[in-house]
């Protein structure tokens, strides 16, 4: 969310941007703002100047009523300086409608021109136009053929889909046994690895309401992902980073508290509209999930050093994990409303002979801040924080890669050095069938 005043001060750079964006649509919608804007700021200064003759007036009607009873003669400019007060009472409170209302619209439209993006996004109309900037490890294509997800979790009694679509429907899932738990074991290795990066670990609460929601994420965003409590001002989370954002809402952050670095657990719901394809059945687009995210709130000439280390810190830990993976710069008609910038980092899919999105790191400058009335006390005064968020890991996801790149010709899976602690020591898992 842009401020008003860099729109009227830049309307050209707001048009030139949206452009870039390939939102030609929305155009209109900078002009229509700056006129409501203007109409706007007409009827504020009209109501400061009813509001600043009002007490004079009022000394005025006083005086002239006090006369009056001396000398009835008075009366009547009394009355006329009591019904110019009536008047301008009557106008003011029509001013006030009307700034209310016009303000709204603002609000309205202001939520919906995107953010400035950063110089250095690559210009395209969609993800066929994302940049890969670099390669971390060796994609490999064993000998072997590498089953789907799903046959290599059924190999371990891992996996039930059919169970979970009698009982939910289709996009869930139950997960049992070893799988079950290296599930939870490379949760609780994310976990561990953030915090040994000196973040914050949270338990945020897993439902928002609808303020918080229009705060951190773009409208259309909001109407494709989350589910909302019938009969409540409640939503459930589409990812932690949503209610770690919203923790912020109308605070006034000390500036010797940044950088707020929080990395945080949760289930992610989603409603997930649309047909996405055969390589995306199983777990790889599910309506409910878990996954570790890491936020962080900081001063704004900190952010873009923020960025580069959220990124390299997925990296990090994929390869940890023996995972090939790169990074993908997002262009600018791939990115959300909000951002600023942001890549994706994709694991290797032996299987697909292909990357796949794993991780999404994205910095949304102030835009958040903005729409929560988030605010920081510097020594110089108050502004607004720069925020951002990137995945850690998504289990249902990072399963696949990981299944698949430490799969062995004998249909066993070998278990990682660093994450054999978070299973109980094991070194491989053998399968059942």
């Amino acid at each position: 969310m842009l401020d008003i005043r860099f729109i009227r001060d830049n309307p050209d750079a707001v048009k030139e941007n949206i452009k870039k964006k390939f939102q030609e649509e929305k155009l209109p919608l900078v002009d229509e703002v700056l006129a409501l804007d203007t109409e706007n700021r007409a009827a504020m200064s009209e109501a400061n100047e009813l509001r600043a003759a009002r007490n004079t007036l009022s000394k005025q009607v006083g005086m002239l009523m006090g006369q009056a009873k001396k000398d009835p003669s008075k009366l009547a400019e009394a009355e006329e300086a009591k019904a110019k007060v009536k008047a301008n009472a009557d106008r003011l409170a029509e001013l006030e409608q009307k700034e209310a209302e016009l303000a709204e619209k603002i609000r309205k439209i202001m939520l919906v021109i995107p953010n400035i993006i950063d110089p250095s996004v690559p210009i395209g109309p969609d993800d066929s136009a994302n940049v890969e900037v670099e390669r971390f490890g060796e994609p490999a294509v064993p000998s072997f053929e590498i089953p789907y997800h799903t046959e290599i979790m059924e190999r371990f009694d891992g996996v039930d889909m059919d169970s979970a679509g009698r009982v939910s429907g289709n996009g869930f899932y139950y997960l049992l046994g070893d799988v079950a738990r290296l599930h939870e074991a490379v949760l609780a290795y994310a976990r561990d690895f953030m915090i040994g990066k000196g973040f914050t670990f949270c338990i945020p609460p897993f439902m928002i309401h609808g303020n918080v929601v229009e705060g951190v994420m773009s409208q259309t965003d909001m109407e494709a992902m989350m589910y909302k409590i019938e009969g409540e001002d409640l939503y459930l989370i589409g990812t932690s980073e949503h209610s770690m954002i919203g923790k912020f809402i109308d605070q006034m952050i000390p500036e010797a508290s940044l950088p707020q670095t929080l990395t945080s657990y949760s289930p992610c719901f989603r409603k997930e509209k649309g047909s996405h394809g055969i390589e995306e059945r199983g777990v790889y687009r599910i309506h409910q999930f878990e996954k570790q995210e890491m936020i962080v709130v900081c001063r704004p000439e900190d952010s873009m050093e923020w960025y580069e280390k959220m990124w390299r810190y997925s990296v990090e830990l994929f390869r940890s994990l023996d995972i090939p993976v790169r990074q993908l710069e997002c262009c600018s008609g791939d990115l959300a409303d909000l951002k600023v910038k942001s890549c994706d980092i994709e694991a290797w899919s032996p299987r697909q002979q292909k990357y796949f999105e794993v991780c999404s790191c994205s910095n949304l400058g102030d835009a958040q801040a903005r729409r929560l009335k988030m605010r920081v006390k510097g020594e110089k005064g108050t502004y607004l924080p720069h925020t951002l968020n990137n995945t850690v890991v998504a289990p249902p996801r990072m399963l696949i890669a990981f299944l698949e790149n430490n799969l062995q010709a004998d249909g066993s899976v070998v278990i990682p050095k660093v994450l054999q602690p978070y299973m109980g020591g094991l070194e491989v898992m053998v399968p059942k069938h």
